[in-house]
């Protein structure tokens, strides 16, 4: 029976945790304020200690680095927390196992791939480019093993209201009224069920190259992409009024407003920095991820029908 360290217990690390403990790991459910999990073991963690955060991950096969600090204090907070979960890798020989973003390719009109080039000019981006290449290096030293999990903006069953496609979004459709969305209603952008995030982290931590120490021929640092699928939101809302009997919409946030209310709230203030994924085509392929991990994403109308149905009707 193998020991995960699981770092963050929102939606991705929860199920993450449950996951694991349901195949049989036992699990450590490491967060600040010690959110239990159900089969699992809580603990207490400040992630930018290197020395508590080593001493968590002591006799783990893998740590998952699931945590997200506020979008706003990244520049500050994600830093030290890579530098000490290199670190914990490094001394306890478990894989680090990245949850990803798509942030530090930046803008492209191309399909993003596991080897796109990182081009990013937008500080969220930047501050995980700077943290993936620090993991990447200390790989190519031989000092640890790190797989980065990268996920498009991703929806799922009980997923809030400030996410794309969250409460906010599937609620206002299936009352038939209009849901607002960032940028254009009509650009193309990938989406990832998370389930599927779920499915490709534990992918990722049992593929070949285990530890650093292992003897593997796998790289010592690899990317993988969610499998996820595409469509608009003007797709999505009509595929949600078609499964709901309800007569939604879609219409995009003034800009001015956005820029109004990003005055006041940091939040919007940040979601307008990286509004350029939703303005043009925002696209991933994940064929090599699919090849080399054996998965696949959930067939969108299951995926669909499970989350838009999730959310209260009138």
């Amino acid at each position: 029976m193998a020991v995960q360290l699981v770092v963050g217990a929102g939606h991705i690390g929860g199920q993450l945790a449950s996951r694991l403990a349901a195949r049989g790991d036992e699990v450590r459910v490491a967060t600040r304020s010690g959110t239990a999990v159900a089969g699992c073991a809580s603990l207490r963690l400040d992630a930018s200690d290197p020395a508590a955060f080593t001493a968590a991950a002591t006799g783990a096969a893998t740590i998952f680095l699931v945590t997200n600090p506020p979008y706003w204090t990244w520049p500050v907070e994600w830093p030290p927390v890579f530098t000490a979960a290199i670190e914990a890798a490094h001394a306890s020989g478990a894989r680090l196992v990245i949850m990803g973003n798509l942030y530090a390719y930046g803008p492209t009109r191309t399909p993003m791939t596991e080897g796109s080039p990182l081009v990013t000019t937008e500080t969220k981006g930047l501050v995980r480019k700077t943290g993936w290449l620090q993991a990447a290096e200390a790989a190519a030293r031989g000092e640890i093993r790190v797989s980065e999990v990268r996920a498009s903006d991703y929806f799922g069953p009980g997923v809030g209201g400030t996410n794309h496609l969250g409460a906010g979004f599937f609620t206002a459709l299936r009352r038939s009224r209009t849901a607002r969305v960032v940028g254009s209603p009509d650009a193309r952008h990938s989406w990832s069920y998370l389930p599927d995030i779920v499915t490709t982290l534990v992918a990722a931590a049992d593929a070949p190259g285990g530890t650093a120490a292992d003897g593997s021929d796998a790289p010592a640092a690899r990317v993988f992409l969610v499998p996820s699928t595409t469509r608009t939101f003007r797709e999505i809302a009509a595929e949600t009024n078609a499964l709901s009997g309800s007569h939604g919409r879609v219409a995009p946030w003034p800009r001015g407003l956005l820029r109004l209310v990003g005055v006041f709230s940091p939040l919007i203030r940040e979601v307008r920095a990286s509004s350029y994924q939703f303005t043009d085509a925002f696209v991933v392929d994940s064929a090599v991820t699919e090849r080399e991990l054996g998965i696949r994403a959930t067939p969108w109308a299951d995926a669909l029908r499970t989350t838009a149905l999730s959310y209260p009707a009138p």
